[in-house]
């Protein structure tokens, strides 16, 4: 059997106010071609489907005319999703009896049944060609506090208690489900962060899970045989490459630009499953100007007029621009906004940077709570983060937000 992992769609995503659905549209093509070129037989969505818990209709519209085309190509294609931090869980569900028709299962929440997880809806079974099971999938999404019972709040030294409630949630999860599998291959599915993996900045919420923000990776019984997750955006493995992050469809932030994204492959011999990456073209370039450093205003006009014109103009590089700051900040500001509207780019974001003064005295140390004040800290986070101090617009905006908390 051959199964196809992937995970972190965040369909309908924005970058600075820019819409990715043609993006994940021309995406979804892809991988509707690979998935029909492979032969695949079983495919495992881990989590953040959406970028939202309440995706617009356009988001909805094209997830679900993606799910048709897959099935119209391969009807026989067996299809598990199970919910991220980002999805709606209930709403991921609400179809379920009609999906459920067509071979496609979503699990959006933890079901019980006297008290314990419900195994026949977590525990499925995928059929091979003659009708009997072949691979047994548990599917289980995001995991919230209230999904592990017993959980305490009180942190004791070593492990916290968040740890070992996951702990021994998969492992009763999985002893449960011996006496139903036999010997055939176990793969389990997951939507959280596990030490270890490498998270990218801006897209990746750190979630909690009854305040803790990692989970080692022997939370999964050694029964299971493959791991299948979500939540880190960039394809690595970690346990012996048991357990795996299959990574996002393509960059969701600065952050992730150089990630090679794709999907994870799965060939199952018994229960021997082997893991392979597979790269997918990204949909429209996602730039870094410079790839490396800061550059001058001058720099990037040279730059921006070495990129070609594309017709569809939601398809055009997405550009991230780091300049020297040679001027006010304001003024840098707005020279390098007006280079980007007049070229053929998509601005993601822009920011000013100080030349680096290796004579500079060393930061003075932090001042205790009672010394600063929020609006002091934030100034100083505003300057450390973008190279230059808060203008009145900015100092303007944190008031607000503090006016409202």
């Amino acid at each position: 059997m051959r199964a196809l992992h992937t995970a972190d769609w965040h369909i309908g995503q924005t970058l600075n106010g820019w819409s990715r659905e043609a993006e994940h549209a021309r995406f979804f093509d892809a991988l509707t071609d690979l998935l029909v070129a492979e032969q695949i037989d079983l495919l495992l969505v881990a989590g953040d489907i959406f970028d939202t818990t309440n995706p617009s209709g356009e988001s909805q519209r094209l997830f679900y005319r993606t799910m048709a085309r897959i099935k119209q190509r391969l009807p026989r294609l067996q299809v598990i999703l199970t919910g991220g931090n980002h999805d709606p869980a209930l709403r991921l569900e609400a179809p379920a009896d009609l999906l459920g028709s067509f071979d496609i299962r979503t699990i959006g929440t933890i079901h019980r049944r006297d008290g314990q997880p419900d195994l026949d809806r977590h525990l499925i079974p995928v059929p091979g060609l003659d009708g009997t099971p072949e691979v047994f999938v548990l599917a289980i999404p995001f995991l919230r506090a209230a999904d592990l019972s017993g959980l305490s709040f009180a942190a004791d030294e070593g492990e916290t208690t968040v740890i070992d409630a996951a702990r021994r949630f998969h492992a009763d999860l999985t002893g449960a489900a011996l006496p139903r599998i036999g010997d055939l291959p176990l793969i389990a599915m997951g939507h959280l962060h596990c030490t270890g993996g490498l998270e990218s900045e801006g897209a990746e919420r750190r979630i909690l899970i009854g305040g803790s923000h990692a989970v080692p990776p022997d939370i999964y019984p050694p029964r299971i045989d493959y791991v299948a997750l979500g939540h880190l955006h960039g394809p690595q493995s970690l346990d012996g490459g048991r357990v795996r992050y299959s990574g996002s469809c393509f960059p969701l932030s600065a952050s992730e630009i150089h990630y090679k994204h794709g999907v994870t492959l799965l060939d199952i011999e018994g229960r021997t499953i082997r893991a392979t990456h597979r790269e997918i073209p990204l949909p429209a370039p996602v730039l870094r100007l410079p790839s490396t450093g800061t550059m001058t205003l001058a720099q990037l006009e040279t730059a921006l007029s070495q990129i070609e014109e594309l017709p569809e103009v939601e398809l055009r590089p997405l550009v991230y621009v780091e300049l020297l700051a040679e001027d006010a900040p304001a003024v840098m500001m707005g020279r390098a906004e007006a280079l980007l509207r007049a070229a053929p780019v998509r601005p993601a974001g822009i920011r000013i940077h100080r030349a680096h003064d290796d004579a500079a005295p060393p930061p003075a140390p932090a001042p205790s709570l009672a010394e600063t004040s929020p609006e002091a800290l934030f100034a100083q986070a505003f300057e450390a983060k973008n190279g230059f101090a808060p203008e009145d617009r900015h100092l303007a905006a944190f008031r607000d937000v503090l006016s409202e908390v």
